[in-house]
């Protein structure tokens, strides 16, 4: 079983930067594709990014391309979100998700392709 925690959520303001993480623990995620999906209030959950196992391959909604940047660090079984210029209809509880199939597909931006999930993390955007 993989356990999933997400920390660095917070309170900020419009075009300001945050950096989540998601660790893993109880096995090693290398070769797992990873996820960060988020609910904002009221709205259904949304892709937001994914990354390869080995961080070579990754994919973005077009809603965050070229402000947020995913990576993963293996060596801590860690996985990031780097989020900049930071918008109003960001604010979102966002989630990390692994795929132990490592897969790099379009199916990838379906929630229903991960096994596991984070409890997930506020971000909370101010206008």
């Amino acid at each position: 079983q993989v356990q999933l925690v997400e920390s660095g959520g917070g309170l900020v303001q419009a075009g300001g930067s945050l950096r989540l993480s998601c660790a893993a623990t109880g096995r090693t995620v290398t070769r797992y594709t990873m996820a960060w999906f988020r609910q904002g209030p009221g709205k259904e959950r949304e892709f937001v990014a994914f990354i390869s196992g080995s961080g070579g391959s990754t994919d973005y909604a077009d809603s965050v391309k070229r402000r947020f940047t995913i990576s993963r660090d293996n060596a801590k079984n860690t996985l990031y979100l780097q989020m900049n210029s930071l918008k109003f209809e960001d604010t979102a509880v966002y989630s990390c998700a692994a795929d132990r199939d490592g897969g790099l597909t379009y199916y990838n931006r379906n929630y229903e392709a991960y096994e596991y999930w984070g409890q997930g993390t506020q971000v909370t955007v101010s206008s």
